[in-house]
Formats: structure tokens, C-alpha cells, sequence
């Protein structure tokens, strides 16, 4: 049997999730979609790089990436807006939610892009009506949740997320096999995913710049150049899948959350963040099924697609959010060498164990039982008032997150420290 799949992709997302946040939750007459805006670091201190940018923005030639300062340059009345991690969590289970009511089998590739498959569906349905319900799920996250995706259908995991790239916001397009001549191969190799910029330095120098020139390139060539790389990307130039590998990562199998920045991870300080969030995700699913763990892996990729991941054994099994995280800060000094920029980054956990026993000194384990009683504590507010009821003060306190927002307007401030 046949198979149709569905790439989804929120149209930038961090900005898109905090104009949805304004306009619906605090009742904010701008969208900042509509005005030159871009989410970024700390403005007041003048540092900090633009994460993400609305459409605006573009026409004063801001790019995702720049030095916040250099952006202002551009355009002295930007408007600059902190990032705020927790309501980009809680914007994503929303995103994900309505995918699943679509099909029981949906992938989660990042925060803000997942795959839907629709397994068997070739022989009952025409590609006329998998196109329509493509506009239809479009559309219904646009009117739901306030905020625009793009849809890319296909028969295979690679074409459809190649298909969901083309022109943006809020927009279907296919990309089935005998569409990629025409629809794919015209397009820089650039866009080619797998495919870095030190990749597209090295086809340049052999002459290719689209993908339909690596598509057609000497096998030979490709191989003496870029090795096992150049086989896989010329395969995806030709409209080859993805390996299962590349979308079943480990996030995806057992109890662990990933996030693709918007711009690549050099700093220590994003990356903890980033993992702070991360561990805040995972474990409130372990406490929701009432298991522990006993080992936390991270995973990095980087921007060239090079995949990097460590593991370490805990002392004790653990659900505890602060234990999860300490445990990836640790992994993530051992990992990383804080030069390679990262782009995607995850955390992971397993040895899963039903009712296991905390094995800590008594001091340790008054900490720990305090800490899992604040835990229990903010998600049962969570499940009462909604994901963004609570969140740490520590995104408050590095500034990173200066209006931490969701779909609840009564906040409350938590951090470890509380009894």
C-alpha cells in the first residue's frame, strides 16, 4: 500500500507564537507581524543576535543571525521582542495536538515542525482530496491557534519537507516524484537539505550550483569530493527518502524533546536555555506517568549536519526537572567544545523504571523530595490553568525571557527555591 506524507512547518515560528500570544491572550491591537519586528537578546544591554523577523523586517534587509545593533541600524524603529522559551513550548503542544487528531502516526521533528504520514491512504483517496485536507489542516491551525504554517505533501519524508519550503507564509505546495524535475531541481543546492555551507562551497568549486546539476553529476566525482555525504545528497537531489535514522532521532523514542534554533547555538548561555526547556518537557511526562529514569543523554547537531550525542549514568533514578537538567548542563561540557555552532539540540532520557526507589544521603533526599513536591506542584497548576501558568524566574533573572507568556493570563512565578 501507498503512503502520503505531510511536512508542517510554523511560519517563524518564535515571532509568529509570540504575535499569537499578544493579539489573542493580551488583547494587543499591533501584530508585530505586521510591523518591522524581530524577537532577539537582551536590547537593553545592546548584545544579543535576531532570532527571528517578520515579513517587515525582511524589506530593511534584517537577517536572522545579525547583531541586534546592526539590525537597529537598519531600521531605528524596530521593534525588538525578548524570547521567551516557555511560551514556545506550550505553542508547540498546541501545534501538535491538532496534528494528531489528523492520524495516530505523526512525527515530531523540532519544536516547530513535524511529519503526519497517512499510511495506506493511496489506493482510497486521490491526491486531490489529500491536497484539500492539507488546506484544511492549514487552515484550521491558523484560525484556532492564531498563527500560519506551510504544508508540504508527498509520498516520502524528504519531498514533502523539500515541498513545505517553497514560498511562505501560510501556503500548501506538492512536490510528488514526477514533480521534481520542475519543481526542485531549478533550485539552488543550497536549499538542499543535509546540504551545509561548507558543502555548498565544495559543489561550487565543482561547477553545481543547482540541484538539478548535482542530480545529474558523475557519481564518481561526487564520492572522491564529499565521500558518503555526496552519495546521500545526491540521492535527495534525485528525490530520494530520508534515512529513518535522520527522522526517527531519539527524541522520538521514549521520553525526550528536541528544538531547532532559528539560528545556530554558539554561546553557552543559549544552550542552556535551550536545555532548561527541554528538561522542563520531559520531565513533566515522567511524572505524568509516574516513572523515573536512571540515564540523560544530549544530543547536538550541527549545522553541517554532523550528529554528536553522550550519555550519563545517574546515581539515582530521577523525574526531577533540576536533576534532568544539571545531568544535560554536565553532558553538554563534555559534548560540545563551545566553537562548533549547533543547530539543533536535545535531550533524552531512558533506563525508564516504575516505581523506583531514590537511593541518596539523607540530605540529598530532603532536597530531592522537596524538589519533585514543587514539580507535582507546578504541574498540577499547569493542568489546571495551562501550560504557561508557571514558569521558572530563572529565564527572568538571565533575561532572556522578560514577558514569558501562553494561553492564561494569571502568572506565576517558580523556581527551585520554592517550598
Amino acid at each position: 500500500m501507498g503512503k502520503y506524507v505531510f511536512h508542517i512547518d510554523v511560519n517563524s515560528a518564535f515571532l509568529s507564537w509570540t504575535a499569537a500570544y499578544r493579539v489573542n491572550v493580551l488583547g494587543e491591537k499591533e501584530d508585530i507581524r505586521q510591523i518591522p519586528s524581530i524577537v532577539g537578546g537582551d536590547q537593553e544591554k545592546r548584545h544579543g543576535i535576531v532570532l527571528a523577523k517578520s515579513t517587515p523586517a525582511k524589506k530593511y534587509g534584517i537577517q536572522t543571525g545579525e547583531p541586534i545593533v546592526a539590525a537597529q541600524r537598519k531600521c531605528p524603529g524596530l521593534v525588538i521582542v525578548p524570547p521567551d522559551y516557555g511560551l514556545y513550548v506550550t505553542s508547540s503542544r498546541a501545534f501538535i495536538k491538532i496534528l494528531k487528531e489528523y492520524s495516530d502516526n505523526v512525527i515530531q521533528y523540532s519544536i516547530d515542525e513535524a511529519w503526519i504520514v497517512f499510511e495506506g491512504f493511496e489506493k482510497l483517496y486521490g491526491r486531490g482530496q489529500m491536497v484539500k485536507l492539507a488546506h484544511e489542516l492549514k487552515d484550521r491551525i491558523r484560525d484556532e491557534l492564531g498563527f500560519t504554517v506551510n504544508v508540504g505533501v508527498s509520498t516520502n519524508f524528504l519531498l514533502s519537507k523539500t515541498a513545505g519550503d517553497f514560498s511562505k507564509p501560510d501556503k500548501v505546495h506538492t512536490l510528488f516524484p514526477e514533480e521534481v524535475e520542475e519543481k526542485m531541481w531549478p533550485l539552488p543546492v543550497s536549499d538542499l537539505f543535509f546540504v551545509g555551507r561548507a558543502t555548498v562551497e565544495t559543489l561550487h568549486r565543482l561547477g553545481i550550483r543547482t540541484i538539478g546539476e548535482l542530480a545529474k553529476a558523475d557519481e564518481g566525482m561526487i564520492s572522491a569530493h564529499l565521500k558518503k555525504h555526496g552519495q546521500t545528497i545526491q540521492g535527495f537531489a534525485r528525490g530520494g527518502d530520508l534515512d529513518p535514522a535522520m527522522v526517527f532521532h531519539e527524541a522520538n523514542k521514549g521520553y525526550g524533546n528536541s528544538l531547532t534554533a532559528p539560528v545556530d547555538i554558539v554561546t553557552e548561555e543559549y544552550a542552556r536555555h535551550l536545555l532548561l526547556s527541554l528538561s522542563e518537557t520531559v520531565g513533566a511526562r515522567l511524572r505524568a506517568d509516574d516513572v523515573m529514569v536512571s540515564v540523560v543523554s544530549v544530543h547536538l547537531t550541527t549545522c553541517e549536519f554532523k550528529r554528536m550525542n553522550k550519555q550519563m549514568q545517574l546515581d539515582s533514578p530521577t523525574n526531577i526537572t533540576e536533576e534532568i537538567y544539571e545531568a544535560a548542563c554536565l553532558i553538554l561540557g563534555k559534548l560540545w567544545d563551545k566553537k562548533t555552532p549547533i543547530r539543533q539540540i536535545g535531550v533524552h532520557t531512558s533506563k525508564v523504571q516504575d516505581g523506583a526507589v531514590r537511593q541518596y544521603s539523607i540530605f540529598d533526599l530532603e532536597k530531592s523530595d522537596k524538589l519533585e513536591k514543587l514539580d507535582r506542584a507546578v504541574d498540577r497548576l499547569r493542568e489546571k490553568y495551562g501550560e504557561d501558568a508557571v514558569f521558572r524566574a530563572s529565564f527572568l533573572k538571565s533575561n532572556v525571557s522578560h514577558m514569558s507568556g501562553g494561553l492564561n493570563k494569571e502568572r506565576r512565578s517558580a523556581d527551585s527555591d520554592m517550598e
